[in-house]
């Protein structure tokens, strides 16, 4: 397209110097009107500019006709045809038109030059956009450069080989040394290293990693050297992930984008009424040469309608958004999740790996009189140690800094969201919360205040059932998150209401809220329970978005107006999503949040300068200033405007990247 422009703008220059040497002062359209023989000339020099560099514009607006879909392309084909063909009939044979198209000497006046003129003023346009569109690919771009071209296999015999990254599969063993990009994603199997993050989660601030702790690919490991296991490879890494992810959303459309469709399919056929009603109005009562003045106005009305920057005005924000967004390390599904985010006034947000850590300690064991605390642990520790909740971990950490080592488990059992049972040295074992006891029908008799107690202290309190009787609880407490108080601020500041859903104990649950100044609070919700709540939200007429990062949360995500993921989580959980944060983390949603305010602000200025500019420029190219100031808008000047409206809403667009999150 840009050697199309350059070739049509060589060619335009020799019209330009015969428009300055012709131009008469005592008529406007005295530019039009050749010396005999030079209308021939310019059809020479205009041809290639019309069917060559012109081309492309032409196919667009004849399929556009074809397809019954009027577009833009329509009125810059109809605008060029028009122009083109008449002048090159008049200059070849120019008797064919009546008397009224003719001068003193037989001539009809032509005008390739705004056929032209108009050409390589749209190819600018094109050019133009295609460069913006490049530079909002730029994040996708800059992600992919980040990926390492290849990586150092540790083989069985200890051997290392730098290998191409192509070439690992799930399972290998991979040397990252200092200032090296980690690979793939993996696990450390050895040694420990503060990586760098930042340019997947946004956060500057490296990351300690020790022996058994997740990494990912494309970050860069600081001075320690590590030994990590390949986990996921190619397309399932989660930069790859992330570049899919944001190249999706920038092909998707936002439901305000069909508002601009709607626009278009009726504004294409009312400027071609247009352009018919200023063609037959000049042509009846206007000055001499009456068929001139029209034919020139009807296309100046033609070129200055074309909807460009109508067509730019919502996918240029879209595709600078989700750029920025990717750099951020908040993820949009599509520009749908951009623009339903903005109108949230209620945020539902999980207490555990949301609010808090995600990382609970150990914090309380408490045996009724006739068991020891290492040995009410050391069962605990065994039911738990094959589970994956942030708790079990927690207590079996907490065993082995006791030096407990976890028995083997028979007839393990879970019970989703009460917790789990089995056999444990011929006992039967029982762990989890007062919802168990009830299913169980086991009594807390005196240890009820102590549970109680311990809640009212911020710690999720666990029962332990041996043969159908209650001997001791655990008190597990999981920190906040020091982001977190700042987050909930934002949020409420913005008019977003932050409610907490939990199954963790309503004390519990208040006491953290507390903490964190919440909303409200619902807390004892069974993990299928949370559809509930957001359907409950939404028949109160709020505009509900939902955070989880499990499997038992798709659900409740894809109920909400916005799911959001939590990148900590699972798979299933950001597929359900309307938004993944790549680091679970709440001030993520405060950045989301901020971009779709900002992304739909900068849609509407688009949308804003689009309808002014046409609302204001048909009228003009029209002739309605011309009986009062005698004043006209050739095809060529219609160009231009229509180029540098298209260009208005592209630079505007564009400062989405600048925002600050």
């Amino acid at each position: 397209m840009t050697r199309r422009f350059w070739v049509s703008a060589v060619l335009t220059v020799p019209f330009l110097t015969w428009m300055v040497n012709e131009v008469i002062p005592s008529h406007p359209f005295q530019s039009f009107l050749p010396m005999k023989g030079m209308g021939i000339i310019q059809a020479c020099i205009a041809t290639p500019v019309i069917l060559w560099a012109g081309w492309p514009l032409l196919v667009k607006g004849w399929q556009s006709v074809i397809h019954r879909s009027l577009n833009m392309f329509t009125l810059i084909g109809l605008g060029i045809s028009v122009s083109y063909i008449y002048s090159l009939i008049a200059a070849f044979v120019p008797n064919w038109f009546p008397a009224s198209f003719q001068d003193g000497e037989g001539m009809v006046p032509v005008y390739f030059e705004a056929a032209a003129f108009i050409t390589t003023l749209v190819l600018l346009g094109q050019v133009m956009e295609l460069k913006a569109r490049s530079q909002t690919g730029s994040a996708i771009r800059a992600l992919l450069d980040l990926a390492p071209k290849k990586a150092r296999r540790v083989g069985v015999n200890g051997s290392e080989e730098d290998v191409p990254i192509d070439a690992l599969q799930v399972g290998d063993k991979l040397r990252v040394r200092p200032g090296e990009k980690v690979p793939v994603d993996g696990v450390v199997l050895e040694g420990s290293s503060s990586v760098d993050e930042s340019m997947v989660t946004g956060e500057a601030i490296p990351v300690e990693k020790q022996k058994g702790d997740k990494v990912v690919g494309a970050t860069v490991n600081g001075t320690g050297s590590i030994l990590i296991q390949a986990e996921k490879v190619g397309t399932e890494t989660l930069l790859s992930q992330i570049v899919q992810m944001v190249s999706d959303a920038q092909r998707s459309r936002a439901p305000i984008q069909k508002l601009a469709d709607q626009v278009s399919g009726y504004f294409v056929p009312i400027v071609i009424g247009i352009a018919l009603i200023t063609f037959v109005i000049w042509a009846l009562v206007g000055p001499s040469p009456r068929m001139v003045f029209a034919l020139v106005n009807a296309v100046a009305v033609l070129i200055v309608a074309c909807p460009c920057a109508l067509g730019l005005a919502t996918p240029m924000s879209i595709m600078v958004a989700t750029g920025k967004g990717a750099t951020a390390g908040i993820l949009f599904k599509n520009a749908e999740a951009i623009e339903t985010l903005r109108k949230v006034n209620t945020l539902l947000v999980d207490k555990t790996g949301t609010l808090t850590e995600g990382k609970p300690k150990l914090q309380t064991v408490f045996v009724i009189d006739g068991w020891k605390e290492s040995d009410l642990l050391r069962l605990a520790a065994s039911l738990e140690k094959g589970s994956e909740h942030p708790l079990a971990d927690a207590i079996v950490n907490g065993a082995k800094e006791k030096g407990i080592v976890p028995a083997d488990v028979q007839e393990f059992n879970s019970i989703t969201g009460k917790g789990v049972s089995g056999k444990v040295d011929g006992l039967s074992i029982s762990l989890g919360n007062i919802k168990l006891l009830d299913e169980l029908k086991v009594e807390a008799n005196s240890l009820k205040d102590k549970a109680e107690s311990l809640r009212l202290e911020g710690q999720t309190v666990m029962f332990v059932v041996v043969d159908e009787k209650v001997v001791g609880l655990i008190g597990v407490a999981d920190p906040i998150k020091t982001t977190t108080p700042e987050a909930v601020a934002s949020l409420q500041k913005i008019g977003v209401r932050v409610v907490m859903v939990t199954g963790d104990s309503q004390t519990t649950a208040q006491a953290v809220a507390k903490k964190l100044n919440l909303d409200e609070v619902i807390a004892e919700v069974l993990p299928e329970g949370k559809v509930d709540v957001v359907k409950r939200l939404q028949a109160e007429g709020r505009t509900v978005a939902m955070a989880g990062d499990g499997v038992n949360d798709a659900p409740a995500l894809a109920q909400a107006e916005v799911g959001i993921a939590m990148g900590t989580g699972t798979d299933v959980a950001m597929q359900s999503a309307g938004v993944t944060l790549v680091k679970g983390d709440l001030t993520g949603i405060v950045r989301a949040v901020n971009i779709s305010h900002h992304t739909m602000t900068n849609i509407r200025q688009n949308l804003f300068f689009a309808f002014v500019y046409n609302a204001l420029g048909v009228p003009i190219a029209a002739g309605v200033l011309y009986p009062f100031f005698g004043i006209l808008l050739s095809p060529i000047l219609a160009g231009a405007a229509m180029s540098f409206s298209s260009v208005s809403v592209i630079l505007n667009s564009l400062r989405i990247r600048n925002v600050r999150l």
